[in-house]
């Protein structure tokens, strides 16, 4: 079979093949059980007596995964089935309880760093793995930088097994209480999330991560120490939580503008999800602003994109997860918290952060009270925009049909859009009515009957392995 230089049926590429070598690092049996806690884990699944159990792994342990199977598959014995996740429909610091559900699972064993945020349908082993730290450096490194009278312990998941330690040596150095939350190795459906204390002074154990962003602004008020044990450094990170603030204000200004927004589902295992989602939609609507409910997976600048009608999104996802710089977005991402922010008729913000779905709940009555218009004021009154530095007049979206007047003379023949030649029209509550009103391009002509149709050519034959040409 003859071949040129730009067609090739590909049967090289698909027999090629390549050698892989495998990692120098690979841990040997005792660490393995050790590292992953084969021996309490096969307990937990006996003692709960579950029969179809998947295996969430993050990106990083995946290559652990086989060796752990077959060390889990010989203590739980026969009757029961593992199941290993291929990939997670989210981020993978949540339990993925819809994958979870393709295999039917009745429990799940989640490894690796882990948001623990509260699930809504399956019982959950947590095995957070075992970091390695310098429990007396990083009691005298905190202690160079503390000056409180107390302090809250808060730590990567990586680190859990050491709590106990590490409070004991800070309370130690230190001199003064210190207080943490053991992390629950197991949780169920309905188990509450750690309330955590709250102090003057937290101590944060672990390295640069979503979880420290979100401690420091959710903690803006407390002094923040962080001891990384990869680099066995220790910093004070509160200057940090301003600037964090500043650009998520930014955010809050853009939202403001806005008028147009996509509910962007980023989870589907959190528990309390759909409530929220409800709860935005509601105050959307009374807000008169116009919503579109997203689910697109993991986010991407190219995904969202798509949705150019869209002015502001607003994620429903973990608190691991929630925060979004948009940089590389051409529409800015809120939380949940940050669109409360921006619907109030006043401008006020007092730093006060909330990520957690059931605080945000429990306080929507005294959110829906703030959006209670001004009594005398004018909804339809021009509105200073921080972000541009001229008055804008908001849309109206949710209002009682008016009358039109068709007459191509009348103020309002602007309230129906002429989409193509057979006369099709989109009402003028349409967010997509309106920006397409408001493009300049409007698409391709259609040329019914102008252009001869093309030649039609045979192609190539066969299976994806070795296609044949169809020049010998």
């Amino acid at each position: 079979m003859a071949e040129n230089t730009f067609s090739s049926s590909g049967a090289d590429v698909i027999a090629r093949q390549i050698e892989v070598q495998p990692e120098s690092s690979l841990r040997s049996q005792a660490q393995l059980d050790d590292f992953y806690d084969i021996e309490r884990t096969v307990s937990s699944i006996v003692a709960g007596d579950y029969k179809r159990i998947a295996l969430q792994f993050s990106d990083e342990l995946l290559h652990d995964s086989v060796p752990i199977y077959r060390r889990l598959k010989a203590g739980i014995g026969s009757g029961r089935e593992l199941y290993v996740l291929a990939d997670t429909s989210y981020g993978s610091c949540c339990v993925d309880e819809v994958a979870a559900q393709h295999v039917d699972a009745d429990a799940m064993v989640h490894y690796g760093y882990a948001c623990m945020s509260k699930t809504s349908r399956l019982p959950v082993i947590y095995v957070f793995g075992k970091k390695k730290i310098d429990v007396d450096d990083c009691a005298t490194q905190v202690a160079a930088l503390f000056a409180g009278k107390a302090a809250a312990l808060r730590f990567d998941v990586g680190y859990a097994h050491e709590a106990e330690n590490i409070a004991t040596a800070l309370r130690t150095v230190l001199n003064v209480p210190v207080e943490y939350q053991q992390l629950e190795l197991v949780a169920f459906p309905s188990t509450d999330l750690p309330s955590y204390p709250e102090a003057e002074t937290i101590v944060y154990v672990g390295g640069e991560s979503l979880g420290l962003t979100n401690l420091l602004i959710t903690h803006s008020q407390s002094t923040v120490i962080s001891y990384d044990p990869t680099t066995q450094s220790a910093r004070i990170e509160s200057s940090r939580s301003n600037r964090l603030l500043m650009r998520r204000y930014v955010a809050v200004q853009k939202a403001r503008d806005a008028d147009v927004f996509g509910i962007l589902v980023g989870t589907l295992g959190v528990a309390s999800y759909l409530p929220l989602i409800k709860h935005l939609r509601a105050l959307l609507a009374r807000a008169h602003k116009k919503s579109y409910t997203i689910s697109v997976g993991k986010l991407n600048p190219a995904k969202l994109a798509n949705f150019m009608e869209v002015e502001c999104f607003v994620l429903v996802a973990c608190p691991e997860n929630s925060l979004v710089e948009a940089k590389e977005f051409l529409r800015p991402i809120i939380t949940p918290f940050e669109l409360e922010v921006a619907l109030q008729a006043e401008q006020s913000w007092t730093g006060r952060y909330v990520l957690d779905f059931g605080k945000l709940l429990a306080e929507s009555a005294n959110v829906e009270e703030q959006l209670e218009p001004v009594d005398g004021e004018d909804p339809d009154r021009p509105r200073f925009s921080l972000v541009t530095g001229k008055y804008r007049r908001a849309k109206r979206y949710g209002e009682p049909a008016t009358a039109v007047d068709p007459s191509p003379g009348s103020a309002s023949s602007s309230s129906v859009v002429l989409r193509n030649q057979e006369t099709t029209v989109a009402l003028a509550d349409s967010a997509g009515a309106h920006f397409f009103q408001e493009r300049t391009f409007r698409g391709l002509e259609t040329r019914l009957g102008q252009d001869a149709p093309g030649v039609l050519e045979q192609g190539r034959s066969g299976i994806a392995k070795g296609y044949a040409d169809d020049h010998e």
